[in-house]
């Protein structure tokens, strides 16, 4: 594969948090600027702003994984966090479901592969988690244009019934 194909994941708490930094920050403006003498009107105010500023600068924070296949090599980043390899390595895919989505990568054996802890909590985990925004349907879409397959998880090899 010669082209590059990305998917970012959405991140609705992070607009969440951004949009409600600044509503919160702009109504203590206002509760701020319709008492500026007086502190029963300034200091609710100020605690606002301050308040809407921390919920905001905490909502910037936040970095949306991304899936990329860029001349033969799987990356997955989120933030710091970076997961390569090599394209020829991965031999199939599952999205494990939840409220939060994550991607299971299998090798060619069909055997799911084990990565590091994103957060450090654990030491491994066999998946890569993404958000709870991103459908299965745009995963597979994503898989099926980077050219990797689903796994098979039926219980039958797919030949019919055994007499």
């Amino acid at each position: 594969m010669t082209e590059r194909v990305r998917l970012v994941c959405p991140l609705g708490r992070k607009h969440a948090e951004l949009w409600g930094g600044a509503a919160v920050a702009a109504l203590g403006l206002v509760v701020a600027a319709l008492a500026p003498t007086h502190w029963t009107g300034l200091v609710p105010g100020i605690v606002l702003v301050i308040g809407g500023a921390g919920l905001a600068w905490h909502g910037s924070r936040f970095r949306a994984p991304v899936l990329e296949v860029d001349s033969g090599e799987f990356r997955y980043t989120r933030g710091r966090y970076v997961v390569r390899i090599p394209f020829s390595d991965i031999g199939s895919y599952y999205v494990l479901p939840g409220r939060t989505r994550s991607l299971g990568l299998c090798d060619a054996a069909g055997r799911p592969r084990i990565f590091p802890s994103v957060e450090g909590r654990r030491a491994t985990r066999p998946y890569l988690p993404l958000t709870g925004l991103v459908s299965p349907a745009r995963i597979d879409s994503f898989m099926s244009t980077a050219g990797i397959p689903p796994r098979d998880r039926s219980l039958t090899s797919g030949g019919g019934a055994a007499s």
